[in-house]
Protein backbone atom coordinates (compact mmCIF):
# COMPACT_ATOMS: atom_id res chain seq x y z
CA UNK A 1 0.00 0.00 0.00
CA UNK A 2 1.20 3.54 -0.67
CA UNK A 3 1.24 5.68 2.08
CA UNK A 4 -0.08 8.51 -0.49
CA UNK A 5 -2.58 6.76 -2.30
CA UNK A 6 -6.71 7.40 -0.88
CA UNK A 7 -7.57 4.58 0.78
CA UNK A 8 -10.85 2.79 -1.05
CA UNK A 9 -12.99 3.92 1.86
CA UNK A 10 -11.25 6.90 2.86
CA UNK A 11 -14.57 8.98 2.41
CA UNK A 12 -16.67 7.09 4.53
CA UNK A 13 -14.53 6.09 7.26
CA UNK A 14 -16.13 8.14 10.05
CA UNK A 15 -19.73 7.68 8.56
CA UNK A 16 -20.87 5.18 11.17
CA UNK A 17 -18.32 5.80 14.24
CA UNK A 18 -19.81 5.88 17.31
CA UNK A 19 -19.89 8.73 19.82
CA UNK A 20 -18.23 6.72 22.14
CA UNK A 21 -14.62 7.08 20.48
CA UNK A 22 -10.94 6.00 20.89
CA UNK A 23 -9.84 8.57 23.40
CA UNK A 24 -11.78 6.79 26.31
CA UNK A 25 -9.20 4.20 25.62
CA UNK A 26 -6.66 6.39 25.45
CA UNK A 27 -5.24 5.95 21.76
CA UNK A 28 -3.56 8.13 19.77
CA UNK A 29 -1.18 8.71 17.19
CA UNK A 30 -2.82 6.60 14.68
CA UNK A 31 -3.12 7.51 11.17
CA UNK A 32 -6.67 7.41 10.32
CA UNK A 33 -9.48 5.29 11.65
CA UNK A 34 -12.16 3.25 9.66
CA UNK A 35 -15.25 2.77 11.10
CA UNK A 36 -18.08 -0.35 11.00
CA UNK A 37 -17.26 -0.68 7.66
CA UNK A 38 -19.72 -2.22 4.81
CA UNK A 39 -18.63 -5.94 3.39
CA UNK A 40 -17.70 -4.52 0.31
CA UNK A 41 -15.85 -1.72 1.59
CA UNK A 42 -13.91 -4.57 3.94
CA UNK A 43 -12.86 -6.28 0.70
CA UNK A 44 -11.54 -3.00 -0.79
CA UNK A 45 -9.34 -1.91 1.83
CA UNK A 46 -8.09 -5.13 1.89
CA UNK A 47 -7.12 -5.98 -1.57
CA UNK A 48 -6.20 -2.62 -1.50
CA UNK A 49 -3.67 -2.99 1.11
CA UNK A 50 -2.56 -6.33 -0.26
CA UNK A 51 -3.77 -8.35 3.08
CA UNK A 52 -5.62 -11.09 0.48
CA UNK A 53 -6.59 -12.27 -3.03
CA UNK A 54 -10.72 -12.61 -4.56
CA UNK A 55 -10.96 -16.26 -5.33
CA UNK A 56 -12.71 -16.82 -8.25
CA UNK A 57 -16.31 -17.17 -6.70
CA UNK A 58 -16.02 -14.28 -4.45
CA UNK A 59 -13.99 -15.58 -1.21
CA UNK A 60 -11.69 -13.98 0.25
CA UNK A 61 -8.43 -15.16 0.93
CA UNK A 62 -6.47 -14.65 3.66
CA UNK A 63 -3.24 -15.68 5.62
CA UNK A 64 -2.28 -15.24 8.93
CA UNK A 65 0.95 -14.94 9.44
CA UNK A 66 3.58 -17.09 11.06
CA UNK A 67 0.71 -18.39 14.02
CA UNK A 68 -2.20 -20.37 12.18
CA UNK A 69 -3.63 -21.63 15.77
CA UNK A 70 -4.39 -20.69 18.78
CA UNK A 71 -1.15 -20.01 20.62
CA UNK A 72 -2.57 -20.92 24.47
CA UNK A 73 1.23 -20.88 26.14
CA UNK A 74 1.00 -16.81 25.72
CA UNK A 75 -2.24 -16.30 26.98
CA UNK A 76 -1.97 -14.28 30.33
CA UNK A 77 -5.01 -12.90 32.47
CA UNK A 78 -3.94 -9.90 34.82
CA UNK A 79 -3.95 -10.32 38.53
CA UNK A 80 -5.60 -7.73 40.45
CA UNK A 81 -8.25 -7.42 43.22
CA UNK A 82 -11.89 -7.74 41.51
CA UNK A 83 -10.68 -10.38 39.91
CA UNK A 84 -8.14 -12.50 41.74
CA UNK A 85 -9.69 -14.31 43.68
CA UNK A 86 -12.41 -15.56 40.89
CA UNK A 87 -10.11 -17.16 38.38
CA UNK A 88 -8.81 -20.53 39.09
CA UNK A 89 -5.24 -19.72 38.20
CA UNK A 90 -3.01 -22.80 36.16
CA UNK A 91 -1.84 -23.87 32.53
CA UNK A 92 -4.58 -21.77 30.79
CA UNK A 93 -4.96 -18.85 33.13
CA UNK A 94 -1.50 -17.96 33.39
CA UNK A 95 -1.10 -14.43 35.83
CA UNK A 96 0.21 -11.24 34.99
CA UNK A 97 1.41 -8.36 36.31
CA UNK A 98 -0.91 -5.40 36.29
CA UNK A 99 2.63 -3.17 35.07
CA UNK A 100 3.43 -5.35 32.76
CA UNK A 101 0.11 -5.01 30.61
CA UNK A 102 0.13 -1.37 31.23
CA UNK A 103 3.57 -1.22 30.27
CA UNK A 104 2.26 -3.40 26.67
CA UNK A 105 -0.76 -1.40 25.87
CA UNK A 106 1.88 2.02 25.86
CA UNK A 107 4.42 0.17 23.34
CA UNK A 108 1.25 -0.66 21.12
CA UNK A 109 -0.26 2.83 21.40
CA UNK A 110 3.53 4.40 20.34
CA UNK A 111 3.28 1.46 17.58
CA UNK A 112 -0.09 3.30 16.31
CA UNK A 113 2.25 6.03 15.13
CA UNK A 114 0.96 6.53 10.81
CA UNK A 115 -0.96 3.56 11.21
CA UNK A 116 -4.81 2.94 10.40
CA UNK A 117 -6.84 1.24 12.27
CA UNK A 118 -10.07 -0.33 11.94
CA UNK A 119 -12.68 -0.76 14.49
CA UNK A 120 -15.79 -2.93 14.46
CA UNK A 121 -18.48 -2.93 16.92
CA UNK A 122 -20.71 -5.65 17.23
CA UNK A 123 -22.99 -7.63 20.17
CA UNK A 124 -22.23 -11.18 21.79
CA UNK A 125 -25.40 -13.23 22.71
CA UNK A 126 -28.38 -13.31 20.70
CA UNK A 127 -30.62 -13.07 24.35
CA UNK A 128 -31.27 -9.34 24.72
CA UNK A 129 -30.68 -9.61 28.91
CA UNK A 130 -27.40 -10.94 28.42
CA UNK A 131 -25.76 -9.37 25.15
CA UNK A 132 -22.35 -7.77 25.77
CA UNK A 133 -21.07 -5.06 23.73
CA UNK A 134 -17.87 -5.58 22.15
CA UNK A 135 -15.35 -3.64 20.13
CA UNK A 136 -12.34 -5.00 17.90
CA UNK A 137 -9.96 -2.22 17.04
CA UNK A 138 -7.47 -3.65 14.64
CA UNK A 139 -4.54 -2.83 12.09
CA UNK A 140 -6.05 -5.61 9.44
CA UNK A 141 -8.73 -5.14 7.25
CA UNK A 142 -9.85 -8.40 6.98
CA UNK A 143 -9.89 -8.79 10.77
CA UNK A 144 -12.93 -6.30 10.80
CA UNK A 145 -14.55 -8.32 8.41
CA UNK A 146 -13.80 -11.28 10.33
CA UNK A 147 -15.74 -9.54 13.19
CA UNK A 148 -18.41 -8.52 11.14
CA UNK A 149 -18.78 -11.82 10.12
CA UNK A 150 -18.84 -13.66 13.40
CA UNK A 151 -20.86 -11.38 15.83
CA UNK A 152 -24.26 -9.44 15.64
CA UNK A 153 -23.31 -5.53 13.91
CA UNK A 154 -26.23 -4.89 12.16
CA UNK A 155 -26.65 -0.91 12.87
CA UNK A 156 -30.06 -1.46 14.21
CA UNK A 157 -29.00 -4.11 16.67
CA UNK A 158 -25.92 -2.51 17.73
CA UNK A 159 -27.33 1.12 18.47
CA UNK A 160 -25.83 3.26 15.88
CA UNK A 161 -23.82 6.11 16.97
CA UNK A 162 -25.20 5.12 20.67
CA UNK A 163 -23.31 1.85 20.64
CA UNK A 164 -20.86 1.79 24.14
CA UNK A 165 -18.53 -1.31 24.17
CA UNK A 166 -18.51 -3.22 27.28
CA UNK A 167 -15.58 -4.97 26.45
CA UNK A 168 -12.85 -4.66 23.63
CA UNK A 169 -10.14 -6.13 22.00
CA UNK A 170 -6.80 -4.88 20.74
CA UNK A 171 -5.43 -7.12 17.78
CA UNK A 172 -2.21 -5.83 16.32
CA UNK A 173 -0.88 -8.72 14.34
CA UNK A 174 2.78 -7.04 13.30
CA UNK A 175 2.88 -5.88 16.62
CA UNK A 176 5.75 -7.98 18.72
CA UNK A 177 6.37 -8.05 22.38
CA UNK A 178 9.33 -8.57 24.11
CA UNK A 179 9.72 -11.72 26.11
CA UNK A 180 12.54 -10.19 28.58
CA UNK A 181 11.03 -6.86 29.15
CA UNK A 182 7.34 -7.64 29.07
CA UNK A 183 7.86 -11.36 30.91
CA UNK A 184 6.27 -13.23 27.60
CA UNK A 185 6.74 -16.08 26.53
CA UNK A 186 7.44 -15.66 23.07
CA UNK A 187 7.22 -12.45 21.07
CA UNK A 188 3.52 -13.40 20.50
CA UNK A 189 0.77 -12.24 23.48
CA UNK A 190 -2.77 -12.77 24.20
CA UNK A 191 -3.54 -10.53 27.18
CA UNK A 192 -6.78 -10.52 29.15
CA UNK A 193 -7.75 -7.60 32.05
CA UNK A 194 -10.97 -8.14 33.29
CA UNK A 195 -11.33 -4.96 35.29
CA UNK A 196 -9.89 -2.93 32.47
CA UNK A 197 -12.14 -5.04 30.35
CA UNK A 198 -9.31 -5.15 27.55
CA UNK A 199 -7.38 -7.81 25.34
CA UNK A 200 -4.44 -6.96 23.73
CA UNK A 201 -3.44 -9.08 21.01
CA UNK A 202 0.03 -9.13 19.14
CA UNK A 203 2.42 -10.79 16.94
CA UNK A 204 -0.44 -12.95 15.70
CA UNK A 205 -2.85 -12.29 12.83
CA UNK A 206 -5.15 -16.05 13.72
CA UNK A 207 -8.97 -14.92 13.38
CA UNK A 208 -9.49 -17.48 16.18
CA UNK A 209 -7.90 -15.40 18.72
CA UNK A 210 -9.99 -12.94 18.64
CA UNK A 211 -13.48 -14.72 18.99
CA UNK A 212 -11.88 -17.19 21.86
CA UNK A 213 -10.99 -14.07 23.57
CA UNK A 214 -13.95 -12.55 23.53
CA UNK A 215 -15.74 -16.01 24.87
CA UNK A 216 -12.92 -16.20 27.72
CA UNK A 217 -14.51 -12.64 28.74
CA UNK A 218 -18.19 -14.45 28.38
CA UNK A 219 -17.00 -17.27 30.02
CA UNK A 220 -15.90 -14.69 33.38
CA UNK A 221 -18.90 -11.99 33.11
CA UNK A 222 -21.78 -14.09 32.40
CA UNK A 223 -21.42 -17.02 34.82
CA UNK A 224 -21.46 -14.64 38.02
CA UNK A 225 -25.38 -13.86 37.04
CA UNK A 226 -25.87 -17.64 36.74
CA UNK A 227 -25.68 -18.40 33.57
CA UNK A 228 -24.39 -21.10 32.21
CA UNK A 229 -21.52 -20.78 29.54
CA UNK A 230 -20.68 -23.68 26.92
CA UNK A 231 -18.38 -24.63 24.55
CA UNK A 232 -20.63 -26.65 22.03
CA UNK A 233 -22.52 -26.34 19.64
CA UNK A 234 -26.70 -26.07 19.11
CA UNK A 235 -29.14 -27.15 16.86
CA UNK A 236 -33.14 -27.53 17.06
CA UNK A 237 -36.07 -30.27 15.66
CA UNK A 238 -38.96 -29.76 14.07
CA UNK A 239 -40.39 -30.94 17.10
CA UNK A 240 -38.78 -27.70 19.33
CA UNK A 241 -36.37 -30.06 21.24
CA UNK A 242 -33.13 -28.63 21.43
CA UNK A 243 -29.49 -30.85 21.37
CA UNK A 244 -26.33 -29.20 22.54
CA UNK A 245 -22.72 -30.70 21.09
CA UNK A 246 -19.99 -30.44 23.37
CA UNK A 247 -16.28 -30.85 22.16
CA UNK A 248 -12.87 -29.22 20.94
CA UNK A 249 -12.54 -28.06 17.69
CA UNK A 250 -12.32 -31.17 15.66
CA UNK A 251 -14.22 -33.63 17.26
CA UNK A 252 -17.11 -32.52 15.18
CA UNK A 253 -19.36 -29.86 16.90
CA UNK A 254 -19.57 -28.02 13.69
CA UNK A 255 -20.26 -30.76 11.26
CA UNK A 256 -22.92 -32.73 13.45
CA UNK A 257 -24.70 -29.85 14.57
CA UNK A 258 -25.06 -29.02 10.74
CA UNK A 259 -28.32 -30.91 10.20
CA UNK A 260 -30.29 -29.95 7.19
CA UNK A 261 -33.25 -31.48 8.85
CA UNK A 262 -32.83 -29.49 12.06
CA UNK A 263 -32.77 -25.80 12.63
CA UNK A 264 -28.80 -24.46 13.44
CA UNK A 265 -28.46 -22.16 16.22
CA UNK A 266 -25.01 -21.91 16.02
CA UNK A 267 -22.02 -23.86 15.79
CA UNK A 268 -19.11 -23.11 18.84
CA UNK A 269 -20.33 -20.66 21.71
CA UNK A 270 -23.86 -21.02 23.64
CA UNK A 271 -25.22 -19.79 26.59
CA UNK A 272 -27.99 -21.27 28.69
CA UNK A 273 -30.17 -19.01 31.13
CA UNK A 274 -33.74 -19.66 32.66
CA UNK A 275 -35.32 -18.54 28.95
CA UNK A 276 -33.24 -21.54 27.04
CA UNK A 277 -30.13 -21.69 25.40
CA UNK A 278 -28.87 -18.75 22.87
CA UNK A 279 -25.99 -18.50 20.89
CA UNK A 280 -22.64 -16.04 21.77
CA UNK A 281 -21.95 -15.27 17.62
CA UNK A 282 -23.27 -14.52 14.42
CA UNK A 283 -21.15 -16.76 12.43
CA UNK A 284 -19.02 -19.70 12.29
CA UNK A 285 -15.37 -20.25 11.57
CA UNK A 286 -15.40 -23.45 10.49
CA UNK A 287 -12.23 -25.94 10.06
CA UNK A 288 -12.47 -26.80 6.43
CA UNK A 289 -8.86 -29.11 5.59
CA UNK A 290 -10.19 -31.89 3.29
CA UNK A 291 -14.20 -30.14 3.20
CA UNK A 292 -15.56 -32.23 0.34
CA UNK A 293 -19.09 -30.74 -1.10
CA UNK A 294 -20.47 -34.53 -1.05
CA UNK A 295 -19.87 -35.19 2.79
CA UNK A 296 -20.38 -31.34 4.26
CA UNK A 297 -22.41 -29.78 1.17
CA UNK A 298 -23.42 -26.40 3.07
CA UNK A 299 -20.23 -25.56 4.39
CA UNK A 300 -18.37 -26.18 1.23
CA UNK A 301 -20.73 -23.62 -0.50
CA UNK A 302 -20.29 -21.30 2.12
CA UNK A 303 -16.53 -21.37 1.12
CA UNK A 304 -17.76 -20.20 -2.17
CA UNK A 305 -19.32 -17.39 -1.01
CA UNK A 306 -18.83 -13.48 -1.18
CA UNK A 307 -18.00 -12.27 2.35
CA UNK A 308 -16.25 -15.48 3.46
CA UNK A 309 -12.97 -15.33 4.49
CA UNK A 310 -10.83 -18.44 3.94
CA UNK A 311 -8.04 -18.42 6.19
CA UNK A 312 -4.50 -20.02 5.23
CA UNK A 313 -6.10 -21.81 2.53
CA UNK A 314 -4.35 -22.41 -0.26
CA UNK A 315 -4.98 -20.42 -3.90
CA UNK A 316 -4.24 -20.98 -7.11
CA UNK A 317 -3.87 -17.17 -8.73
CA UNK A 318 -3.87 -18.94 -12.22
CA UNK A 319 -7.39 -20.59 -12.11
CA UNK A 320 -8.74 -18.77 -9.07
CA UNK A 321 -9.43 -21.83 -7.20
CA UNK A 322 -8.83 -23.04 -4.09
CA UNK A 323 -7.53 -26.18 -3.16
CA UNK A 324 -9.77 -27.40 0.35
CA UNK A 325 -7.27 -30.64 0.84
CA UNK A 326 -3.88 -29.07 0.68
CA UNK A 327 -2.05 -28.35 3.86
CA UNK A 328 1.21 -26.68 2.69
CA UNK A 329 0.40 -23.94 5.18
CA UNK A 330 -1.56 -25.69 8.29
CA UNK A 331 -3.81 -28.60 8.73
CA UNK A 332 -5.85 -26.14 10.56
CA UNK A 333 -7.08 -24.28 7.40
CA UNK A 334 -10.40 -22.20 8.64
CA UNK A 335 -13.80 -20.28 6.84
CA UNK A 336 -15.44 -17.50 8.37
CA UNK A 337 -18.97 -16.79 7.38
CA UNK A 338 -22.34 -15.33 8.45
CA UNK A 339 -24.27 -18.24 9.58
CA UNK A 340 -27.27 -17.09 7.91
CA UNK A 341 -24.94 -18.38 4.71
CA UNK A 342 -26.31 -21.96 5.90
CA UNK A 343 -29.91 -21.99 4.52
CA UNK A 344 -31.48 -24.25 8.05
CA UNK A 345 -29.95 -21.65 10.25
CA UNK A 346 -32.26 -20.25 12.98
CA UNK A 347 -32.03 -16.25 12.40
CA UNK A 348 -33.13 -15.71 16.25
CA UNK A 349 -30.14 -18.01 17.35
CA UNK A 350 -32.46 -18.90 19.95
CA UNK A 351 -33.94 -22.26 21.33
CA UNK A 352 -35.68 -23.75 24.15
CA UNK A 353 -33.99 -25.88 26.96
CA UNK A 354 -32.27 -28.70 25.57
CA UNK A 355 -33.39 -32.35 25.55
CA UNK A 356 -30.18 -33.79 24.78
CA UNK A 357 -26.44 -32.89 25.40
CA UNK A 358 -24.04 -34.87 23.69
CA UNK A 359 -20.36 -34.94 24.66
CA UNK A 360 -18.04 -35.41 21.53
CA UNK A 361 -14.73 -37.30 22.49
CA UNK A 362 -12.24 -38.28 19.60
CA UNK A 363 -10.45 -41.04 21.34
CA UNK A 364 -7.38 -41.65 19.91
CA UNK A 365 -7.04 -44.86 21.95
CA UNK A 366 -9.93 -46.58 20.09
CA UNK A 367 -11.44 -48.33 22.89
CA UNK A 368 -14.42 -46.17 23.36
CA UNK A 369 -18.13 -47.39 22.44
CA UNK A 370 -19.31 -45.06 19.39
CA UNK A 371 -22.23 -44.05 21.63
CA UNK A 372 -22.97 -44.45 25.48
CA UNK A 373 -25.89 -42.88 27.81
CA UNK A 374 -24.76 -41.50 31.10
CA UNK A 375 -26.82 -40.74 34.08
CA UNK A 376 -26.69 -36.95 35.41
CA UNK A 377 -23.72 -37.88 37.35
CA UNK A 378 -21.65 -39.37 34.58
CA UNK A 379 -22.36 -36.60 33.05
CA UNK A 380 -21.09 -34.53 35.18
CA UNK A 381 -17.67 -36.65 35.41
CA UNK A 382 -17.53 -36.57 31.90
CA UNK A 383 -18.14 -32.85 31.26
CA UNK A 384 -15.34 -32.19 34.29
CA UNK A 385 -13.18 -34.68 32.67
CA UNK A 386 -13.36 -33.62 29.33
CA UNK A 387 -11.70 -36.79 27.63
CA UNK A 388 -10.75 -36.11 24.25
CA UNK A 389 -7.59 -35.12 21.67
CA UNK A 390 -6.31 -32.25 20.24
CA UNK A 391 -6.34 -32.65 16.70
CA UNK A 392 -4.92 -31.53 13.82
CA UNK A 393 -2.63 -28.26 14.47
CA UNK A 394 -5.77 -26.92 16.30
CA UNK A 395 -3.38 -25.11 18.94
CA UNK A 396 0.00 -24.37 18.46
CA UNK A 397 2.38 -27.23 18.97
CA UNK A 398 -0.10 -29.94 18.03
CA UNK A 399 1.50 -32.04 15.40
CA UNK A 400 -0.18 -34.38 12.86
CA UNK A 401 -1.08 -37.16 14.58
CA UNK A 402 -4.11 -36.67 17.66
CA UNK A 403 -2.94 -36.24 21.11
CA UNK A 404 -4.93 -37.71 23.99
CA UNK A 405 -5.61 -34.34 26.57
CA UNK A 406 -8.42 -33.79 28.79
CA UNK A 407 -10.02 -30.23 28.95
CA UNK A 408 -12.64 -29.81 31.59
CA UNK A 409 -15.80 -28.57 29.96
CA UNK A 410 -14.76 -29.57 26.89
CA UNK A 411 -13.17 -25.99 26.42
CA UNK A 412 -10.44 -25.40 29.52
CA UNK A 413 -8.32 -22.89 27.24
CA UNK A 414 -11.09 -20.86 27.60
CA UNK A 415 -12.83 -21.47 31.04
CA UNK A 416 -11.75 -18.43 33.76
CA UNK A 417 -13.41 -20.14 36.86
CA UNK A 418 -12.59 -23.30 38.62
CA UNK A 419 -14.54 -26.24 36.30
CA UNK A 420 -16.67 -27.05 38.84
CA UNK A 421 -18.31 -23.94 39.46
CA UNK A 422 -19.24 -24.39 35.62
CA UNK A 423 -20.45 -28.34 36.42
CA UNK A 424 -22.24 -26.75 39.59
CA UNK A 425 -24.47 -24.73 36.95
CA UNK A 426 -25.01 -27.55 34.79
CA UNK A 427 -26.15 -30.25 37.44
CA UNK A 428 -29.18 -27.74 38.16
CA UNK A 429 -29.85 -27.42 34.70
CA UNK A 430 -29.82 -31.19 33.92
CA UNK A 431 -32.04 -32.16 36.74
CA UNK A 432 -34.21 -28.97 36.41
CA UNK A 433 -34.97 -29.85 32.98
CA UNK A 434 -34.42 -33.28 32.77
CA UNK A 435 -32.19 -33.40 30.06
CA UNK A 436 -31.06 -36.78 28.34
CA UNK A 437 -26.80 -36.77 27.97
CA UNK A 438 -24.97 -39.24 25.99
CA UNK A 439 -20.77 -39.58 25.14
CA UNK A 440 -20.46 -39.90 21.31
CA UNK A 441 -16.83 -40.79 20.25
CA UNK A 442 -15.66 -39.77 16.86
CA UNK A 443 -12.51 -40.76 17.39
CA UNK A 444 -11.36 -44.09 16.21
CA UNK A 445 -12.23 -47.54 15.91
CA UNK A 446 -10.01 -51.23 15.42
CA UNK A 447 -6.80 -49.87 17.40
CA UNK A 448 -4.74 -46.38 18.56
CA UNK A 449 -3.78 -43.78 16.19
CA UNK A 450 -1.51 -45.22 13.31
CA UNK A 451 -3.45 -48.97 13.67
CA UNK A 452 -7.27 -47.57 14.18
CA UNK A 453 -9.58 -45.76 11.57
CA UNK A 454 -11.83 -43.00 12.15
CA UNK A 455 -15.48 -44.20 12.73
CA UNK A 456 -17.49 -43.50 9.10
CA UNK A 457 -19.17 -40.34 9.48
CA UNK A 458 -22.16 -41.87 8.07
CA UNK A 459 -22.38 -44.25 10.97
CA UNK A 460 -21.70 -41.54 13.11
CA UNK A 461 -24.82 -39.09 11.88
CA UNK A 462 -27.23 -42.43 12.25
CA UNK A 463 -26.37 -42.81 15.86
CA UNK A 464 -26.74 -39.11 16.31
CA UNK A 465 -29.93 -39.23 14.40
CA UNK A 466 -31.32 -42.58 16.71
CA UNK A 467 -30.44 -40.63 20.11
CA UNK A 468 -32.05 -37.58 19.18
CA UNK A 469 -35.50 -39.13 17.48
CA UNK A 470 -35.97 -41.20 20.45
CA UNK A 471 -34.57 -44.31 18.45
CA UNK A 472 -32.65 -45.51 21.09
CA UNK A 473 -35.03 -45.23 24.05
CA UNK A 474 -36.60 -48.08 22.45
CA UNK A 475 -34.06 -50.58 22.36
CA UNK A 476 -32.20 -52.93 24.78
CA UNK A 477 -28.67 -51.37 26.18
CA UNK A 478 -25.91 -53.08 28.50
CA UNK A 479 -23.62 -51.78 31.11
CA UNK A 480 -20.21 -51.34 29.97
CA UNK A 481 -18.05 -53.50 32.44
CA UNK A 482 -15.32 -50.60 32.17
CA UNK A 483 -16.89 -46.78 32.70
CA UNK A 484 -20.47 -47.93 33.92
CA UNK A 485 -22.77 -46.03 31.51
CA UNK A 486 -24.87 -47.96 29.18
CA UNK A 487 -24.27 -48.85 25.54
CA UNK A 488 -27.22 -49.49 23.22
CA UNK A 489 -26.98 -53.30 21.77
CA UNK A 490 -28.51 -52.13 18.71
CA UNK A 491 -29.01 -48.86 16.84
CA UNK A 492 -31.04 -48.26 13.48
CA UNK A 493 -28.91 -48.48 10.43
CA UNK A 494 -26.11 -49.35 12.49
CA UNK A 495 -24.12 -52.98 12.00
CA UNK A 496 -24.05 -54.56 15.86
CA UNK A 497 -20.55 -54.76 16.04
CA UNK A 498 -20.03 -51.21 15.48
CA UNK A 499 -21.49 -50.52 19.01
CA UNK A 500 -19.12 -52.48 20.23
CA UNK A 501 -15.73 -51.68 20.44
CA UNK A 502 -13.59 -54.54 21.25
CA UNK A 503 -15.67 -56.08 18.15
CA UNK A 504 -13.13 -54.19 15.81
CA UNK A 505 -9.09 -55.40 17.56
CA UNK A 506 -7.80 -57.87 15.98
CA UNK A 507 -5.64 -58.67 18.82
CA UNK A 508 -8.02 -58.84 22.02
CA UNK A 509 -4.79 -58.67 24.06
CA UNK A 510 -3.63 -55.11 22.75
CA UNK A 511 -7.62 -53.68 23.35
CA UNK A 512 -7.41 -54.79 27.13
CA UNK A 513 -3.92 -53.41 27.64
CA UNK A 514 -4.93 -49.88 26.20
CA UNK A 515 -8.28 -49.18 27.61
CA UNK A 516 -6.87 -50.18 31.17
CA UNK A 517 -4.39 -47.37 30.41
CA UNK A 518 -6.80 -44.95 29.52
CA UNK A 519 -8.48 -45.67 32.78
CA UNK A 520 -5.57 -45.34 34.62
CA UNK A 521 -5.55 -41.82 33.01
CA UNK A 522 -9.24 -40.59 33.31
CA UNK A 523 -8.41 -41.50 37.49
CA UNK A 524 -4.95 -39.65 37.71
CA UNK A 525 -6.75 -36.52 35.54
CA UNK A 526 -9.44 -36.72 37.82
CA UNK A 527 -7.29 -36.51 41.32
CA UNK A 528 -7.30 -32.84 40.41
CA UNK A 529 -10.52 -31.96 40.68
CA UNK A 530 -11.33 -34.31 43.85
CA UNK A 531 -11.67 -31.77 46.65
CA UNK A 532 -14.29 -29.47 44.89
CA UNK A 533 -15.83 -32.60 43.11
CA UNK A 534 -19.44 -34.30 44.96
CA UNK A 535 -18.39 -38.29 45.77
CA UNK A 536 -21.14 -39.39 43.86
CA UNK A 537 -19.79 -37.75 40.96
CA UNK A 538 -16.41 -39.13 41.36
CA UNK A 539 -18.17 -42.71 42.37
CA UNK A 540 -19.83 -42.29 38.53
CA UNK A 541 -16.49 -42.36 36.79
CA UNK A 542 -14.05 -45.59 35.27
CA UNK A 543 -14.81 -48.85 37.97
Amino acid sequence: MNPVEKSPAADTAHKHRSAYGLDGLGLSGYRKAYWNLSVDEYYQEALFREEGVKTKHGALVVKSGERTARSANDKFIVKEPSSETDISWGEYNIPYQEQDFNRVFEKMNSYLKGKDLFIQDGIAGASPEHQIPIRVITTWAWQGLFTKNMFITEEAAIGGQDFKPEFTVLSFPDFQGDPKEDHLNSETLILMDFAKRLVLIGNTGYGGEIKKSIFTAINYYLPKKKILTMHCSANVGKRGDSALFFGLSGTGKTTLSADPNRKLIGDDEHGWDDRGIFNFEDGSYAKVIDLSPEAEPDIHKCTRTYGTILENVILDPETGEVDLFDDSITKNTRASYPLKCIPYSLPSKRGNHPENIIFLTFDANGVMPPIARLSHDQALYHFISGYTSKVGGTEAGVGEAPELTFSACFGAPFMVFHPAYYAQLLKENLRKYNVKTWLLNTGLVGGPAGVGKRISIKHTRAILTAALDGSLNQVDYQVDPWFGFEVPLVCPGVPDRILDPAASWSDQEAYQKNITELLDQFKKNMKKYEDSTPPEVLLAGPK
